[in-house]
């Protein structure tokens, strides 16, 4: 026996697994979950407290296919780079900050009508 052995070493050479432990397995699967959520969030549109309140004050409800239409809107906008956008959607306008995905106030037709929009780079219209 050419090999050295130590007190507490119960092998003469250190052993590589050749397989993961299932340990590993879960950490990786609970790392890629943990990816998927925050693909999930960073993909979902929000609405800031402005908005909900403003959507609240005008009797504005915005339904699941509209989702994802304005949704859809965003993320055209996003293709092309925009930061701030308005989207017009029927008879409502929405601002949107379109990299954090985030409905920052939102109008109605009567609301729209007379206004000046600032503060935006690009608008996307939705028939």
């Amino acid at each position: 026996m050419s090999d050295r052995m130590t007190i507490g070493q119960l092998y003469p050479a250190p052993i590589h697994p050749v397989t993961q432990s299932s340990s590993q397995r879960v950490s990786k699967g609970e790392q890629n979950s943990g990816s998927f959520e925050q693909l999930l969030q960073e993909n979902m549109l929000k609405f800031s407290n402005h908005a909900i309140k403003r959507l609240e004050q005008r009797g504005i409800e915005i339904k699941q296919e509209q989702m994802a239409s304005i949704s859809n809107a965003v993320n055209q906008a996003a293709a092309k780079g925009s930061k701030e956008s308005l989207i017009l959607f029927k008879d409502m306008a929405l601002i949107v900050s379109v990299p954090n995905r985030t409905v920052v106030t939102a109008m109605d037709g009567n609301s729209m009508k007379d206004n000046v929009f600032t503060q935006i780079d690009s608008a996307v219209i939705i028939s």
